[in-house]
């Protein structure tokens, strides 16, 4: 019996062949219902659906790592404002008469700064990132129920060996 389908004729690579050939024959499977099966996935957009997925996890990995970053360059922003504010707060006006010897001095340290941060830099060892270590914390920093429990429940005293 003649098949109600249309015969088309199309051109494919070398390699595409021999994986249809391969895939033609297992039990069950042929040419045209591969070819059909592909054609019918690719007009329904299945290909895209996963390629969009594989792209949103991307993207919500990159967004995750974005606010991250976001979040340190705030708290160094921070830190550094802070540390502004009590500098410029606890420091006395230089008297007139030692301003070049301030300048001079503060061109020095300046130097000596520039000098340490090119070393922390280059060593890849961040002081700000090694200091946010020491003051953040997390639930393990903190007793849990039971621990505070056994804080405050008298332990039970032990009996003597010679009683």
């Amino acid at each position: 019996m003649p098949s109600t389908k249309p015969r088309i004729w199309s051109y494919i690579d070398p390699i595409n062949h021999a994986r249809l050939k391969a895939l033609a024959k297992r039990p069950g499977s042929n040419e045209s219902q591969i070819v059909n099966d592909a054609l019918t996935a690719f007009f329904m957009g299945e290909h895209e659906v996963k390629r969009d997925a594989a792209l949103i996890r991307r993207l919500d990995r990159m967004t995750r790592q974005a606010e991250s970053l976001n979040r340190s360059q705030v708290i160094t922003a921070e830190a550094f404002a802070l540390f502004v504010r009590y500098f410029l707060t606890v420091i006395p006006p230089v008297p007139d008469a030692d301003k070049r010897a301030a300048q001079a001095q503060g061109a020095a340290r300046f130097e000596r700064f520039i000098e340490s941060l090119q070393t922390v830099l280059a060593d890849g060892e961040t002081v700000i990132f090694a200091a946010l270590q020491d003051v953040m914390s997390d639930e393990s920093a903190f007793f849990t129920k039971d621990e505070l429990m056994r804080l405050h429940d008298p332990a039970p005293e032990r009996e003597h060996a010679d009683a």
